[in-house]
């Protein structure tokens, strides 16, 4: 299995072939669709340090800005997500569309992106999960990163064995976060938080704190509801991997984090982004749960572009990562022109499966 590190150079080097051979331009009309919903997560103009696993979700205001100005040079209409039905419903209606969807409800969101967004006039969506909100849900994947940082040997029981991986320098700690990251996400998700609040006990860390350090509190997403460019989606309540629950419950972290929202903002919530969003965390059943529940929309994770088929699948919709390792215009061309997703869903517009 290749590493992360070796993953996105391949994905570079994809990128820069592309525009090299003026792709994104020859084969937009085939794949670049009605339109384009991107996702979000971090923007902070705070250097990485050289270990930073979770890199691919955080870019700088100064590349959201260029995303937003690459948008309007290919002549991109950037829309909120309430206008998305219908567009899809209205393929002949004009110009491809974007969206702009941030997830988690990070406070770096308002304190650097807002301002970019601002001066674009450009609407987006921030999908909140309300125990961060609340201060008190465990961002694991920021705690495992987080642990290993602190620790020169990473020792811990996973299922029936015991793992032992050294990390002293930076290159060890990214293959021990790839390997532990692999097999805590391929097994139970009670497990997996078990096991990374014993990580970060062994490293002096408390579990569950890194909510009140990161997200957005209730009053501060009050005043941020206020501001008419924004809506706001919910992401369930713990943020879990919904298709590895029961139905029942994940039925219970969509409803009940959207009326929490509802509750503490006074205002309807429409839409959903489900955890994770790949298929192992989001699929058929979670698609008709959210159908069911009445949400206008739902985001995945899977990538692609969006077609008018897509008008009958509101609740399966792909998004387009906008990827932190690969900030560069050539990323940008590549991902806004919809060719490699082409490869990836092997010629299909629709992946709801």
């Amino acid at each position: 299995m290749l590493s992360s590190r070796t993953k996105h150079r391949v994905f570079a080097t994809g990128f820069r072939a592309i525009q090299a051979v003026g792709a994104d331009r020859w084969l937009t009309p085939a794949s670049r669709g009605l339109g384009v919903i991107l996702t979000f997560h971090h923007v902070s103009p705070e250097p990485l340090p050289a270990f930073a696993p979770n890199r691919l979700l955080s870019i700088t205001p100064d590349f959201l800005d260029l995303t937003l100005r690459e948008l309007d040079a290919r002549g991109f209409e950037v829309i909120g997500l309430d206008a998305v039905p219908e567009r899809l419903a209205e393929p002949d209606y004009g110009p491809p569309f974007a969206v702009l969807t941030f997830d988690d409800g990070y406070r770096d969101n308002v304190a650097h992106a807002r301002p970019v967004l601002a001066r674009h006039n450009a609407p987006w969506t921030l999908f909140v999960t309300s125990a961060f909100a609340d201060q008190t849900g465990r961002l694991w994947w920021i705690e495992l990163e987080r642990a290993i940082a602190q620790l020169d040997r990473v020792r811990v029981g996973i299922g029936s064995r015991s793992v032992d991986l050294p990390a002293r320098s930076p290159q060890e700690k990214a293959l021990a976060f790839d390997a532990l990251y692999r097999d805590l996400r391929g097994g139970g998700e009670a497990e997996m938080l078990a096991r990374i609040a014993d990580l970060c006990r062994q490293a002096g860390l408390a579990p569950g704190q890194v909510a009140s350090e990161l997200c957005l509190s209730w009053a501060e997403l009050r005043a941020l509801a206020d501001d008419r460019a924004v809506t706001i989606g919910a992401h369930t309540v713990s943020h879990p991997m919904l298709a590895k629950h029961p139905a029942a419950i994940a039925a219970f972290e969509m409803a009940e984090g959207r009326a929490r929202i509802e509750a503490e903002l006074g205002q309807p919530v429409r839409h959903v982004s489900y955890p994770v969003g790949d298929p192992g965390s989001a699929g058929p059943r979670e698609f008709a749960l959210a159908q069911e529940l009445g949400f206008a929309t739902a985001v995945t994770t899977r990538p692609g572009h969006l077609f008018a088929v897509h008008a009958g699948h509101l609740h399966a919709l792909p998004r387009v990562s906008v990827n932190g390792c690969h900030q560069s215009r050539a990323a940008l061309a590549g991902l806004l022109s919809g060719v490699p997703f082409l490869a990836w869903n092997r010629g299909r517009r629709l992946n709801v499966a």
